[in-house]
């Protein structure tokens, strides 16, 4: 039987799961063994969620190339609430 392949993280989680890493290292209390494993757990992370915003950002092209029409305007929020 096939195993199956793990979903990868989302964003968040991911942003989640380095920010617990860099506290980690940063306490300074891991042993230098443990502390290279968590370090590597953090390059990987770091690139699986550059990749992520990459996408994103290729999706969101996508769909602005699609409606050529449409005009992009500043994002203002209400302080009127």
């Amino acid at each position: 039987m096939a195993k199956k392949q793990d979903k990868e993280p989302s964003f968040e989680e991911t942003l989640k799961q380095l920010e617990t890493i860099v506290a980690q290292l940063e306490g300074g209390d891991l042993p230098l063994d443990e502390a290279l494993n968590e370090f590597e757990k953090g390059v990987k992370l770091a690139r699986s969620g550059q990749k992520q915003l990459q996408q994103a950002e290729q999706r969101i092209q996508i769909l602005l190339s699609e409606n050529s029409d449409a005009e992009l305007s500043e994002f203002l929020i209400d302080n009127d609430e």
